[in-house]
């Protein structure tokens, strides 16, 4: 188990929902001696290796690619390549993120077309059949699996076939929940599923990844106009392997480090349990303390929202746990800034240590502020992880 530090440390605890802790054969890694990946065709090998490695714990038989950039090269590059001007895109919003869709794909001329649910529950599969009876003349449909400031999970698994039925291409943003929760892209008719490195995974922010379903290739194809970028065109990489010829150069060092980031979520085996089993504890912890949780239902294991005492300000006390315990968790921001904080629980942060650390700690920050709480909330959090699942 972590000790406890005597001292505030230069580089905090790091419990937020992303950029997430990094294990030391990460890092490691990454300062190994490269080559040339343009040039070193054992370095194309490595790549397309790791792609596959990475569309099996996806659960999908499409192409999978890894981009130079953080999750939101991949979102942008998925806009790019597929919404054209007078297109309508069908954007599912329940949150900051899925909300950020529409902006994503006006930049491209497209029309968003949004479909709003309540942002403190998941979305409603009936509401949106409803929808989609009167209106489904969409090209492509955007969906957040999670939306990290609020940390509420949309039921993907219901939601991508209902829209495949209706013939609209499904683009799944996946970043914060991989890992953390199960992702079957193929069986759930996922058309685009975007990942990145630096939550659920725990290497360091530089990479996104997507996989492409030959529906999503063939509708770049057969675009009426020109991908109006050239970083962001998808259809650059698409025969990469059989052309040894990369659209720019890969970070290589940040795909090494990645594969051994990939190694350890697989060696581990049981990642899903550890992390619904970390965020449900917190959530009683909290609760039983007295405090409220942003979300009515449809909680996320990767990230926990938690609602600020009246009277406090979310930002100081953020920086309070810093300055005074050496841990860092999550703002807000949009609705939610200064109103909530987040615990990320996702990826090397989902340990008992760390999240007891992170709990004890917090407690202190909110009582040194006045805040009277009903329990314990690290041991509560103990309680709960020791009972027998």
């Amino acid at each position: 188990m972590r000790q406890r530090r005597s001292k505030v440390p230069d580089v905090p605890l790091l419990m937020t929902p992303g950029p997430t802790q990094v294990r030391e054969n990460v890092r490691i890694t990454r300062a190994l001696e490269m080559t040339n990946p343009d040039l070193d065709l054992k370095f194309f090998k490595f790549y397309r290796k790791t792609c596959f490695k990475l569309a099996a714990f996806m659960n999908t038989e499409s192409q999978v690619l890894i981009l130079s950039g953080e999750g939101m090269v991949a979102l942008d590059s998925t806009c790019a390549s597929l919404a054209e001007p007078g297109d309508r895109v069908l954007i599912i919003d329940n949150g900051i993120f899925g909300e950020g869709f529409a902006d994503m794909v006006k930049v491209y001329g497209a029309e968003p077309v949004v479909f709003k649910g309540e942002r403190t529950r998941g979305i409603s599969v009936e509401n949106l059949r409803e929808f989609l009876e009167n209106d489904s003349d969409f090209k492509f449909a955007t969906i957040v699996h999670c939306d990290t400031p609020s940390g509420v999970l949309n039921d993907i698994r219901e939601i991508c076939p209902l829209l495949k039925s209706y013939g609209i291409l499904t683009v799944v943003d996946a970043v914060s929940s991989m890992v953390g929760e199960p992702i079957f892209t193929d069986d759930w008719k996922i058309d685009v599923c975007i990942g990145a490195s630096q939550k659920g995974f725990s290497a360091p922010p530089g990479l996104a990844f997507l996989s492409i379903s030959p529906d999503a290739w063939e509708m770049m194809e057969g675009r009426k106009t020109p991908i109006p970028s050239y970083y962001c065109n998808l259809l650059l990489w698409k025969n990469y392997f059989e052309d040894f010829w990369f659209p720019y150069t890969p970070p290589i060092s940040d795909i090494y480090g990645f594969k051994v980031a990939l190694n350890n979520v697989l060696k581990e085996g049981g990642a899903l349990k550890r992390h619904r089993r970390i965020a449900k504890a917190v959530r009683k912890a909290v609760i039983r303390a007295g405090l409220s949780l942003y979300l009515k239902s449809d909680y996320c294991s990767t990230v926990t929202t938690i609602n600020v005492p009246t009277g406090l300000d979310g930002e100081a006390l953020i920086q309070k746990m810093k300055d005074k315990h050496g841990i860092l968790i999550g703002g807000n921001f949009g609705y939610l800034k200064r109103k909530a904080v987040r615990i990320g629980h996702m990826g090397e942060n989902a340990r008992l240590e760390y999240v007891s650390e992170t709990l004890k700690a917090l407690q202190e920050t909110l009582e040194d502020e006045g805040v009277v709480l009903r329990a314990d909330m690290e041991s509560v959090f103990l309680e709960e992880m020791v009972k027998k699942k």
